[in-house]
C-alpha cells in the first residue's frame, strides 16, 4: 500500500543534535505533504514547543504531544487527551523538591512550573518552551496530561531506580537521557497513533513512523514501516523494521526518499 501518514519523532530524529531541521529534511517533508501525505509530529514535547517545529516545516495539521497523552491540531484544538489530577503526582512533587530535581506540570496546551533554575531555563529555551510560573503547582486545578522530571543522566537513572513500575499508579517513561515523564498507564505514542489512524481511517500498513528512543518503540511497532535512526539505543533498533542513518545525517530525508520515491531528488 502507499504511505498515507508519516509519524515523526522530533528530538533525536527530525532535529539534529543542535536542535535544527536541515533544509533537505524540511523540503522532503514538504514535498510529501504536497502529495497528500499527512505529516504528524509524535513527540514528548508539549504543543507550545512542538508547534514551532510545524511552523518551521511550513505545515498545519495534527501533533501527537506529551508522548501520546494529547492529540492536538496546530490551531489549538484538542482531538483527544488522557488526563489526571495534580493530587496523583503530589508524592512525586515532594520527592523532587527534597532532591532538587526540576519538574513541570503539563496540560494539553500549557506548561506550569513553580521554580526555574538556570539549567532548566536553558533547557526550555532550547526546546522553545515558555512555561507559566505559579506560586505552588500543588494548587493547580486544571487536568494534567504529563508530569515531567528533568536533571542529569545520573539523577534520572536514580529516579528510575526509586520508582519501579509497581510503585505508582501512573506510568514512568524515560523520554530522553535527562527526562522522565509520568503519565496515565494507558498512554503511549503508539496508542495515540492508533487512535488517530482510527479517526482518519488509515490502515496501519499505510503508516511510516520514525523514532530514536524508548518512548518511540510501540509507535515503531504499530506502523507498517517503523524506522529507527542510527543514534537509537539497540533496543529501539531491534523494535524497528529497519535502521537508517543518524539524525545528524538527515535521516528523515534519506528514509522518505527511499520509501516515497516520487519525492526523491
Amino acid at each position: 500500500m502507499s504511505i498515507k501518514l508519516i509519524a515523526l519523532d522530533v528530538d533525536g530524529t527530525l532535529l539534529d543534535d543542535n536542535h535544527r531541521i536541515s533544509a533537505n529534511n524540511r523540503d522532503t517533508i514538504r514535498r510529501a505533504a504536497e502529495q497528500g501525505v499527512s505529516i504528524v509530529l509524535c513527540t514528548g514535547r508539549g504543543s507550545m514547543s512542538a508547534k514551532p517545529v510545524m511552523d518551521e516545516l511550513g505545515l498545519e495539521g495534527v501533533m501527537i504531544t506529551h508522548n501520546g497523552a494529547s492529540i492536538m491540531d496546530t490551531k489549538g484544538n484538542v482531538l483527544h487527551e488522557f488526563t489526571f489530577s495534580v493530587r496523583e503526582v503530589e508524592d512525586l512533587i515532594h520527592y523532587c523538591r527534597e532532591r532538587g530535581i526540576h519538574y513541570d506540570l503539563n496540560t494539553s496546551g500549557n506548561m506550569i512550573i513553580d521554580q526555574l533554575p538556570a539549567d532548566a531555563a536553558k533547557m526550555y529555551e532550547a526546546y522553545l518552551a515558555e512555561p507559566e510560573m505559579v506560586h505552588d503547582v500543588l494548587k493547580v486545578n486544571e487536568p494534567l496530561v504529563k508530569f515531567c522530571m528533568f536533571g542529569s543522566q545520573a539523577m534520572m537513572d536514580q529516579v528510575e531506580r526509586d520508582w519501579p513500575d509497581d510503585q505508582h499508579e501512573l506510568k514512568f517513561i524515560r523520554s530522553g537521557d535527562y527526562f522522565v515523564d509520568v503519565m496515565r498507564p494507558d498512554v503511549s505514542k503508539g496508542i495515540a497513533l492508533k487512535k488517530l489512524a482510527e479517526i482518519w481511517q488509515v490502515d496501519r500498513s499505510e503508516i511510516l513512523a520514525m523514532g530514536n528512543y524508548f518512548n518511540d518503540i510501540d509507535m515503531l511497532r504499530f506502523a507498517g514501516i517503523g524506522i529507527a535512526v542510527a543514534n537509537s539505543p539497540d533496543e529501539v533498533k531491534q523494535a524497528a523494521d529497519e535502521v537508517t542513518v543518524s539524525n545528524n545525517e538527515e535521516a528523515v530525508h534519506v528514509a522518505l526518499c527511499k520509501h516515497l520515491p516520487l519525492i526523491g531528488v
